[in-house]
Formats: C-alpha cells, structure tokens, sequence
C-alpha cells in the first residue's frame, strides 16, 4: 500500500535520496528487512495518510498470535507416529483378535483402502511433518538444513537471470536490475472467520478443500521460479487446531527450486493413478484429499505463510535469503564447456524394451499370538523364565569359550546399567542423561557381551545407543566425521568396557584425550563391578513397542561424511519379527555370528532378533578369523548350530585354509546367511564353497544370500527350502549392457558379463519397486536397473537432525510413465541397484555410492576391482587391498585404481601387473584407466575394521599426498572430451608445454614464497605499520634522498621528489583536505592527476589527512564523451566525497565538451592542489588499526567491467616488503617504470614501493612514448638502471616502432646488457609471441633473453608471482 500512495504524494528530494541509500544498503545486505522497512516508514510515514482501522489491524494480530500459540501447543501435545499406516500395521499385528489381516490389499493395479476406523492414510505432507519434528534438535554444521537450503537456492534462483546494466563493482549491486515476489500479487484468500475454529477436520480424516487455498497454492508455484509444490494433505484430527495452516506451511516447505529433482504434485492425482502390484490379494479405490482454508498473513514482502510462523520470524528469513554478494555467475562465464568435444551419444547404445515394472509385495507378516509387545518385553519374559539359557558366548584367540551371557544375566546386568545411567550420572536435580538423550556405546569387537549388556540397558532406560568403533588414535581414519555425529547427536556420555577404557589413548596425566573433532565425553565403565545395584522397588519402564527412537545406526557415505539413521522401536519390532518369519528361526536354537555385532546384518540377528526367539549365538571375533580363518565352521560343528551368519570373504579364507580336515560335517546348518550378498562378485565365493563343502554335509539350499542397507535394514533375503531340487536364481547378464542400464542376457562364453544371484523374496509385509537412479523417481521397466525402493515399517525412519536429507532418501514417491504416483505411502531409497526378476526374485548388481558415470556409461567400483583382482593378485597386491574411486578430469569422471604393492614384487614386475590390468578393464568394461597407482604396504589409511578408507584415500591422491611408489596413467584412453583444436602454432612455446602438461591430468608443482615473518634483514621500514609513517621517518632520516625522478618525452627530468619534500607537500594537501574541503577521517576522495608527482603527493596528503584515496585515470582531451562518464562511475560507485586534481584537469571537466557528457552539478567538490596552503596540520593522522581501510584499487577489464579491491594498511606494507625482498630494493638502486598508475602493480610501484623501500623510481609516463617511442630504452641505457617495468603496450609500441631503429640506436650508444630484469606487468594473458619477438630484436642491443619476464597477477592478488633475481644472474654475470 506504501508503494501504491507513493505515486500520488510529491517526496522531497533529499527524502528521495536517502530512500535509494537505504534500498542500496537493502540490496547489499548492510541491513536487515525489518531495519529497512523501520527507516523507510519512518521517512516517508509523515507523506502518507493514517490508516483509519489500526485498532483491528491489531485485533487481528492477537488473534494470528493466538492461533499460533494453539498450533505449536498441539505439535507438541500430538502422538506422533512413524506414518499412519505403520502405526495402524502393528496395531493389528498386536491385537490377538485381529486375525491374519493382511497389511496392505492390492489387486491387478487397484488400490483398494481398508476400512477408515482401522488405519488412516499417509500423505506426503503429514510424513514430511513428521520427519521434520523428528529431526529437530541438534543439527551437524556440516549440512545446510532443508529449510536454509531452499531459502538460499531460492534467493539464487531468483536472481538467476539478472545482467547487470552498467559495470559494477564486485561488492556493488545498487544498479543490478531488481526482481523481487513483490511482483506477483497472491490471490484473495479471505474466508468468512479468522479464527482457528473455523476450519477443523473431522476425526474420520474426511477431507475438505476451499478455492482460496488452492489459488493460494497456484500463486506459490508460480512465485517461486522453475518450483514445483508437491504434498497431499489430508484433514488435521487435532481438535482446535488449525489443520490448513499446517498443509500451507508444508506446501512451502516442500517447494523445490529448479535443479532439485522433486517428488510429483500428488494432489492432481485420483484413483485412476494406484498403484499396481504383483501377486495381488485386494483392491480398493482412494481419492487424494485436498486443501482446506487456511489462516493466512503477508510479511514484508507479500509473502502469504501460515499463521504459526510470526511475521518477524519470516522478514528475518526474507532478509536472509538475499547474499550479499550476487552469484559467481553473475562475474564469470566459464566458456570451457564450450571449448570441450561434446560427445554424441552411440546410435548402436541398448535402450530398455520392457513394459513398466509393477511393485512386489512381499508375503504378509504373520500375527504370532506369543510375540511379545517390545523387545525389552521379550528379554524379561526370558530373563525370568528361563535366565539359566544360554545367550551368548564369546571365543577367546585360541577358540576357546571365553563367557557365557545367559538370559537372566544379560536381564539384571541390563537392569542395572540401566539405573546407572539414569541415578548415577550429574546429580538428582541434573542428571546427565535422560530418558530420550543420545548416548554412544564403544566396544571392541571382541566383547559382544559387554556391548549387549550396555545395549540392552540403554533400551531398558529409553535411551538412545549410537553404537560406534573403538578409536585408536586421535588421527584414525574417519574419526573427526564420527566426532561430528555425536556432536550433532548431543551426545555427552560413552559407555565402554574396562578393558577398552584401558586401552584408549591417553594423555601424560592419565587422562582420556579428546579425539579430533569429538565433544566432550563422559566415559562410562558398565561392568557390574563398577556399578551400583538398582534398589527392590526400582523397576525398568517396559512399554509396547512406540515411534520412540530405538537406536542409531551410524552409515559411512561415499563422500567421507556419517549420518546417523535412526530406527524407532516399532521399527525395531517389526524387523525383528519379520526375520523370524523369514528366516523361520525358534526358540532355543543355536547361531554363529561372524560379523560385526554393532551394526547391519550382525546386530539385527545376532543382537536383536536373538533375544527376541531366545536363541543362543555364539560369537566370532575378527582376531580369531586372522588367526584360524576355519574357526566358524569348527564352532558350526561343534554347537551343531542351525544358522550361520557370515560374509562371502569368510567363505573365501575358509577355502583357502582347508586342508582336507575330516571332522567338519556341516549337514546341521539349514541356513548360511551371506551378508554380502548384494555384492554380485559374492557368487564366486558361494559356489567355490559350495563345491568344497559339499561333500561334507552342506547342502545347496542352505546358501541363503541377502540384501540390506541401513536406511531400509534387510531388503530381501533368500529363504531356506527343503526343496533342493529347485536351484537357485542367477542370471548371466551383459557387463555393456548394464553400463547403459539396460538387462541384456548373454552366455558365459563371453568376458564382459556378469554373472549375479539372487538374494530372495521381499521381506514380509514390505513393497519394493525399482525407480531410475537419477531424476524423478520413475518406474523402471522390467528390463531396466534402477534403485531399489521400500516401502514398510521395520525401515529406518531419517537422517537424524538432517531433515533435508530425510526428505530425498525416507519420502520417495515413486511416479509411473504417466506421471502419477504409484502409491500414497512414502517409499526408501535403499542404495541399491538391481531389478526384480521373474518369480519375484531380487537382483542386485551393484551399489549407487560405488557408481562411477564415465561419459554417460555407468560403472560400479565393484566391479572394476573384481577385475584387478582376477590378474594374478596374490603375486603383487597386498592382500587384496584394492581402492577404486573417480576424480573429475576436464567436466567428466575419471577412473583412479590405488592399490598397495607386496614388499617383494618388483618395480619391473609391478609395471607388468598394471598393464595387464589396464588390458582387462579396457576388454571387459570397454572403459579406460586414468591413473594406477601402487603404493608401498599398510600405507592406505584404515577403517576400524581393517578394510580401505576410501574417501581418506580419495583425498590424499586430489591433495598430492599419497606417495605411490610406481604410478601408470593413461590420458588418452579415458580423457576423450578433449578441447577443440585451436590453430597451429608455428613452434611449441611454454604455453603449449603448460597447456600439455594440464590436458594430460599432470599436477603443476606446488610453489609458495618466503614467509615474510620469519626473514631477518636490516629492514628499518618493517618497525613501521604505515606508509605515512614510513614517509616521515624517512623525511627525518634522509631528508634529501631521491626517491622520484620524473622524464619528459625529450628525456629530461621534468621534476624529482625527496623525501622530506614529498613529506612537506603531503602536509600541506592534508591541511587544504580538512580546512577547504572540510573532510574527516574515513571520507574517500578521488585523485585524478595525470601521470607524475602530484598523484604521489596527493596520495600521501590524503594519508595524512586520515582519508581513503582512489585513484582515477583523466579523461582524455581528445575523447572526452567516452571516457568521462567511467571517471563520473568511479567516483558515485566509490562514494568519493571530494575530487583533487590540477588547474588544467578542473578546467576540462568545466568545458563544454564535458558538460555535454556529464552534467558539471552532479560532480563533488572539486579542489585544485596547484595552489596549497603554507600551514602545516596540528598532527598527522595515524590509523588505529592495521587493519583499516588505506586505499581503494578500481580498475576497469577488458570487457567492460568496473572492480573495486580495498587495500588495508596492514596488507598494503605487507605487499611492499614482499616486493622488496623479492626484487631486492634498497635505497641505492634505481629502478625505471614505464606503466600506467592507477590500479594494480603499476600503481604500487609508482607510488608506494620507493617510499616504503627508499630506491629511486624513474618514472617515464607511458604517454610520453608516443611522441618519443624510444624514451623507455634511453632512460634505462643512461641511468644504468638493472631493474624496470613496464606493461605490455609499451613493449609492443617499443617492437614496432623500433624495429627497424636498432642499429641507430646502437650507434647513439644504447646499451641494455646491464639489465638484469624487465618485467612485463600485466592482468591478462601472456603473450608469448610479443615477450620473444621483443628479447629477439634487442638482443642485439645487449639484452640478454633471460632478463625479460612476466609478472603472474588478478585482481585479488596483485602480484601472485614476480621475477626473482635468480632468473637475472647471467645478466648480472654478464654486468661485471
């Protein structure tokens, strides 16, 4: 309304003014929305008329405010559940009058709901909801929060477009076209009642939609560039709450920016969209609800959002969203892309065929009248029932039974580390932990029954374990990522063994360090003897399994950084019970668990699901799998135990220790359950076991390979038959073809296939679907590999404290060809690649954190090492350990192999090894190798488990770090983008070397200078922080020194400066700054002076007047309509508050021709230095902080672009004395410069560098070599001079305008042989041609080829590289 009055109310000019400063400081982000907004109503507030309704602009105010605080009481009195559908599963499961229910009903792709009464629908939003309040807490600063996320790539989406209309400064956005949502006006959405009663869903979940809302919807999607809203709300069921609110808020949250794959709008979709499933029992038809009213308000930028999120809140989150600096894409257009071959894609490449893949349901999970309500629940039904059953049993390293937990054991010892944890740790009033609260649990792998005792305890208290390894060292592997989740997680207290805090690593005093990147931990000791007894009528709280969270899984990703999954106790439950019926496992059975019991595969059988049917298991440490890798099987036979758990790398080193031993007889297994199943290089292990063992008893069903992830805990399983007449699935699949994508049988003949099994049926009452890896989550075809979804409750609910993360990975929804969503209910990503074969088998050939995209084929790291190891292994790697990862090289993925080396293989015999994998991976993949490198053994940083930290790896080869002993790189087999051909050059110069040397991946040698701080010299100056003071201890010093020499065009000196003359003229511009120009410290003025003396001295008088000067280049005489308006620029963009120039410079920009250009008014006080006071200052400013502002740097490139770089005082000296010691200045040299002053290094050299130095500068003005191209080359012969500068326009006025002059110069006695260096500064490319064409045809003269040489510099960093004077010492040779 303020912007609409405006136009009819006439404001004052200096009210104009200052409501354009105060956009531009809005624009800068120099202030906040609601402080703009403050000062711009209280300008223009006594223009416009009073509002007449202010008193019911308040009322409703309170009454927005009322609904608010309504709506956060019920978010926090709310049950929350996992999802609705969830909840009502177990629900069912546990009541014992339900019958066999099935979970879900499907039949022939229709969707058919059960009963309203008995389950509620999820919808997208209501999980997202949930997610987000699960989530909340402590956040890992390493992840940018969903709601940051969005903020900020909307803010860059909206300013996406924009081109700047004139050039800018780079911290300058005053003049950027402004776009803002204040162009689109939202729709009328008022309803009839503004109070939260007025819309209110019924408790049968019935929907209700309102037009306003909608539009409202409309006017987001539409506000919000390249979005699209996805969510399908349903009816809140909170009574007295305001559930549209709620679905509005979600509708913007969920809003995705452009380049963020979204989940479809689901609420455009009907039944005609359900989902279809295979092998289905029932179908049911469900309309998708639509929005309600909603209580809206508009914030600062007429942004309607919900009533439970205030005003102040969104303006803070509005002001935030604009950077303060604009894009990078907004300054640099990177056109390599351009430069780079586009690759077409393979005409002849296989596409899929099939038709749409129908979702798999698994069989439904059985209702167990005995199942208890919890797992707590179970280890008290067996603590009291039967304690004297055996639970566990540990080995020791000579394979002995080392302990044996039994049930009423592990009961009490968890009773009581539970009341431990609880009463003993901070005080009763503040105790450390609370129910709820994250602890972590470190235990060595070989001390499960400790690790189930603490486990079991911090269940049993309802606290949160995050089981973790035990670190070794401060600097292990991995260990400031893990830090980083405990920290995020709020964890305070470690629980561990007394044998495991003993061995910790500690410091002199005893103490237990802190690991990098840990908090602050409280190590907690759970043996019994440690720990006080729970008193008679203290009890464990035992509930029925709820959506509290259980414990949390940690997951290494591809990039190095840990997230914790959190899995709730429902969860829990539920997976539990769905692996006992997969598994049929009973009471009182006997189970050997290989693997490690903190998490996956050996948890949830080992730990879990045990307890659950009261299973004994007997566990196998890793030491003793080093020593005797056949120590499973010996304990398979000894216990005659059922099931086995194991990995295929066990399987391996079993074949390889067996040595025809008699007494193995496995024929008790009936299930060996292969955790690594999902790795399809699994299959060779499996049969070569098979084929060994058979013979001893093992029986081919029995193998049982399974899938699993820790977002989706077991995926599939293969489950134990008595049929051994069926064999078992596997299919013989094109290794081409599954680069593509695509599934391609082939025979075993061939090399490139890849031969896969299976892993099972879906996991009881689970749906699985294959969606495209990348993009919107679309229905794969049957012949087409994509990720592997799941939809059921024993899932792993989020990322914790990482709800954007959540979103992507635990809310898929998958979309079938036409666009709908399968199914209302929320899908897992679980990581995997495969497909579901016929029969409803699961496939699984790879992995999405190993995938590697090389020129649009995929790769999976897997494979590629499968392939190294298959050329003779055991001869030169060091016991198979292999990294493979990829590095992007020229905007493409590059295949790096990384493998240790045998302390006895040969460099000859190495080099042989990795030609011939080369050879392999090129015949079998059809993809080239860009680096094998072999590094000496136990080099490769370490998992706590032993195996190859891949991401450490990955960054010691990017950093240079990794120290391979012998390396192979083939550039030419992989890097095929390569840049277009450029024309011929006649000869190969350094550039072509360079740009070889860049193409071909080689790393150019890391280089860095002398550390300034720790060069001893007799440096006076270095005493001194500023220039001005510099300057008046050499007026005192060396008064009558020369420290600037200035020729005309005949070669004369036209004027020189001493040191104390330079120091006098300095004090009286000072005086005329603070007298006439009535100027204080801090204001900028603008120094135009043509080339000499006076730009010298008026630099150092605005020094000592406290003020910041910018220097400016004159317009020219004969152009001034073009290069007056870029001084007009600088001088507004730098916010100059004075101009100082000559007489002749302030009559020209009174001319005529330049008020035609720039109008004389708008120009600041200009003042004339020819005529300068005779007083001295009171004092001379000194700046109370190095760190303040000296002068500003503005330039001008080549495409039109103004920059500003603010110089401090303390990086100005430090600038000089690098330059002096680089270049070797004292005060007895004389040094020639022939470049403009105004910016960059010119400018430091013609102004600061003899004042901090005390060399003598000749200046030669670069305009003087118009009229005399020589004068450059006859200053430097006649002064002797053995140092010069110069830019590359005035070598290339000197080439050609003396190039045929060269014996006349040498006749007039022109000698340059004592020139030891001729830099060339310059911001721009080098030029190479001009550098050699120039040393050639002075060379004659006496100059030497080495002596010239090019500066390295931006606009950052002045002088990045300047000539040393080692490069001139032939020169110098040649001098004496």
């Amino acid at each position: 309304m303020a912007d609409r009055s405006l136009e009819s109310v006439s404001l004052p000019l200096e009210v104009r003014a200052r409501l354009a400063e105060l956009e531009l400081e809005l624009s800068e982000g120099d202030i906040t929305q609601k402080g703009y907004e403050k000062k711009r109503s209280k300008l223009i507030g006594a223009y416009l008329p009073q509002p007449p309704a202010a008193n019911g602009a308040a009322a409703v105010r309170c009454r927005l405010q009322h609904s608010e605080g309504a709506a956060r009481r019920m978010l926090r009195t709310a049950n929350i559940g996992v999802c609705d559908i969830r909840e009502a599963a177990a629900r069912e499961r546990a009541a014992s009058t339900a019958g066999n229910r099935p979970l879900f009903y499907f039949r022939f792709g229709v969707d058919q709901a059960l009963p309203q009464e008995r389950r509620t629908p999820v919808t997208p939003s209501s999980s997202s909801r949930y997610h987000r309040r699960r989530s909340s807490g402590s956040r890992d600063e390493r992840y940018r929060s969903d709601v940051h996320t969005e903020a900020v790539q909307a803010a860059l989406a909206k300013h996406k477009e924009r081109k700047m209309a004139v050039p800018m400064p780079s911290k300058r956005r005053s003049l950027v076209v402004q776009t803002s949502m204040d162009a689109y006006t939202p729709p009328d959405t008022s309803s009839g009642s503004e109070d939260e009663g007025s819309v209110q869903g019924d408790s049968q979940g019935t929907p209700t939609s309102s037009q306003g809302s909608i539009n409202m919807e409309h006017w987001i999607s539409q506000a919000i560039h390249g979005s699209t809203t996805s969510t399908t709300s349903s009816s809140s069921t909170q009574s007295g709450g305001s559930g549209a609110a709620h679905r509005l808020a979600d509708v913007m949250a969920q809003t995705h920016i452009e380049n963020h794959s979204a989940p479809p709008d689901v609420t455009t979709y009907t039944s005609e969209h359900s989902i279809q499933v295979e092998r289905p029992q029932g179908s049911t038809a469900r309309v998708a609800p639509k929005y309600g009213n909603a209580e809206l308000m508009e914030t600062g930028d007429g942004v309607p959002v919900s009533s439970r999120v205030s005003a102040k809140i969104q303006q803070l989150v509005n002001t935030l969203k604009r950077p303060k600096r604009p894009p990078l894409r907004e300054f640099f257009v990177d056109d390599f892309e351009e430069l780079l071959e586009v690759q077409q894609p393979d005409p002849n490449q296989p596409k899929p065929e099939g038709a749409q893949m129908l979702a798999m349901r698994g069989e439904q999970l059985g209702v167990v009248t005995n199942w208890p309500p919890s797992l707590e629940a179970a280890l008290q039904r067996w603590g009291t029932i039967s304690p004297k059953a055996p639970c566990l049993t540990t080995m020791d390293t000579n394979g002995k039974p080392l302990y044996i937990l039994t049930y009423g054991k592990l009961w009490t010892r968890s009773m009581k580390v539970a009341y431990n944890i609880l009463h003993k740790l901070g005080t009763k009033q503040e105790p450390m932990v609370r129910p709820g609260d994250r602890v972590t649990l470190v235990f060595p792998n070989n001390d499960p029954a400790a690790f189930m005792v603490a486990f079991y305890g911090c269940l049993l208290a309802e606290v949160v374990p995050v089981p973790i390894e035990v670190p070794l060292t401060r600097k292990d592997a991995g260990s400031q990522q893990i830090g980083f989740l405990l920290g995020s997680c709020g964890v305070t207290v470690a629980l561990t063994s007394d044998a495991c805090h003993k061995g910790l690593p500690k410091s002199p005093t005893g103490e237990i360090p802190q690991f990098k990147g840990w908090p602050k931990l409280l190590w907690f000791v759970t043996e019994s003897k440690h720990l006080s007894k729970p008193p008679r009528d203290w009890f464990p709280h035992i509930k029925d399994a709820n959506n509290d969270t259980a414990y949390i899984e940690y997951k290494t990703c591809k990039d190095g950084s840990v997230l914790g999954v959190t899995v709730t106790r429902i969860a829990l439950l539920t997976h539990c019970q769905a692996l006992t019926q997969a598994c049929g496992y009973t009471e009182a059975e006997t189970i050997v668990n290989v693997l490690d019991f903190k998490k996956d595969v050996g948890l949830w059988h080992g730990i879990l699901t045990s307890v659950m049917n009261m299973m004994h298991v007997i566990s196998i440490p890793y030491s003793l799998m080093k020593v005797n890798p056949l120590s499973w099987i010996q304990k398979v036979c000894q216990y005659k135990a059922k099931v086995a758990c194991v990995k295929s790398r066990d399987m391996h080193w079993a074949l390889v220790a067996h040595r025809d031993q008699r007494d193995i007889n496995l024929s008790s297994l009936r299930m060996l359950i292969v955790a690594d199943g999902a790795n399809p290089w699994s299959i060779s292990s499996c049969d070569a076991f098979l084929n060994v063992f058979q013979s001893k008893g093992l029986r081919q069903e029995v193998i049982c390979p399974c899938a699993s992830s820790p977002e989706a805990l077991t995926v599939a399983i293969r489950r134990p038959t008595d049929d051994s007449n069926q064999p078992p699935g596997r299919g013989v699949l094109s290794m081409h073809g599954l680069t593509y994508g695509v599934i391609r049988v082939d025979s075993e003949e061939k090399l490139s296939v890849l031969t896969v099994q299976d892993v099972g049926l879906v996991m009881p009452g689970a749906i699985m679907c294959s969606v495209k890896p990348d993009g919107i989550p679309q229905l794969c075809k049957t012949d087409e590999i994509g990720e592997l979804c799941v939809c059921a409750i024993a899932t792993g609910t989020s990322y914790y404290g990482l709800s954007g993360m959540t979103k992507n990975t635990f809310e898929v929804f998958p979309m079938t060809s036409s666009g709908g969503p399968i199914t209302e209910y929320p899908f897992i990503r679980t990581g995997l690649l495969g497909f579901i074969g016929p029969g409803g088998l699961v496939f699984v050939i790879g992995k999405m954190d190993g995938l590697m995209v090389v020129s649009g084929r995929r790769h999976n790291a897997d494979d590629i090492v499968a392939t190294a190891l298959a050329v003779e292994p055991m001869k030169f790697v060091y016991r198979g350990r292999i990294a493979v990862f990829s590095v992007s090289v020229l905007h493409d993925e590059r295949i790096v192999i990384v493998a240790e080396q045998r302390p006895d293989s040969t460099e000859e015999d190495s080099f042989q090894w990795m030609s011939r994998v080369l050879q392999a991976i090129d015949s079998i993949h059809q993809v080239g190798v860009y680096c094998l490198a072999l590094v000496p053994a136990n080099t490769l940083p370490k998992t706590p488990l032993g195996g190859i930290h891949l991401s450490e790896t990955k960054q010691l080869f990017l950093e240079g770090s990794l120290h391979p002993c012998n390396v192979l790189m083939c550039p030419h087999t992989c890097v095929t983008n390569l840049p277009k051909p450029r024309q011929k050059q006649p000869e190969i110069g350094p550039a072509s070397v360079m740009v070889g040397n860049l193409v071909s991946g080689k790393r150019i040698a890391q280089a860095s200078g002398r550390d300034l701080g720790q060069i001893e010299d007799n440096d006076q100056a270095r005493k001194f922080l500023f220039l001005s003071e510099v300057l008046q201890w050499r007026a005192q010093t060396t008064p009558d020194h020369v420290l600037y020499t200035l020729l005309n065009c005949r070669g004369t000196i036209a004027n020189s400066l001493t040191c104390v003359q330079l120091h006098k003229r300095a004090e009286k511009i000072a005086v005329m700054l603070m007298e006439r120009g009535h100027l204080q410290d801090g204001d900028h003025v603008a120094l135009v002076y043509p080339p000499g003396i006076d730009l010298i001295a008026a630099f150092y008088g605005c020094l000592y007047a406290g003020c910041v000067p910018i220097t400016v280049r004159p317009p020219h005489p004969q152009n001034i309509a073009t290069t007056l308006p870029t001084v007009k620029m600088i001088v507004e963009v730098s916010r100059s508050a004075c101009l100082m120039t000559t007489q002749l410079i302030c009559k020209l920009l009174r001319s005529r021709e330049a008020a035609a250009a720039v109008d004389i008014r708008t120009w600041p006080p200009v003042l004339d230095t020819d005529d300068l006071p005779k007083k001295r200052p009171a004092q001379i400013y000194k700046p109370s902080n190095p760190e303040t502002l000296a002068y500003l740097d503005f330039s001008v490139s080549t495409t039109g672009m103004l920059a500003g770089v603010k110089m401090s005082h303390a990086a100005t000296s430090a600038f000089c004395r690098s330059i002096k010691l680089q270049c070797e200045l004292y005060p007895s040299r004389e040094v020639a410069i022939c470049l403009d002053p105004y910016c960059g290094l010119g400018f430091v050299l013609w102004c600061l560098c003899s004042v901090y130095s005390g060399h003598q500068s000749i200046l030669i003005p670069p305009s003087e070599l118009e009229t005399n191209p020589a004068l450059w080359l006859l200053a430097v012969s006649q002064y002797k001079v053995r140092d010069t500068f110069c830019s590359y326009s005035v070598m290339e006025l000197c080439t050609k305008g003396l190039g045929s002059q060269t014996e006349s110069l040498k006749a007039r006695g022109l000698d340059l042989s004592r020139v030891r260096t001729c830099v060339v500064v310059a911001e721009e490319r080098p030029r190479i041609a001009l550098t050699q064409s120039f040393s050639k045809l002075f060379k004659d003269l006496g100059l030497h080829p080495r002596a010239v040489s090019t500066s390295l510099g931006c606009r950052v960093n002045l002088a990045i590289c300047l000539q040393p004077h080692r490069l001139g010492k032939l020169a110098e040779q040649l001098c004496v």
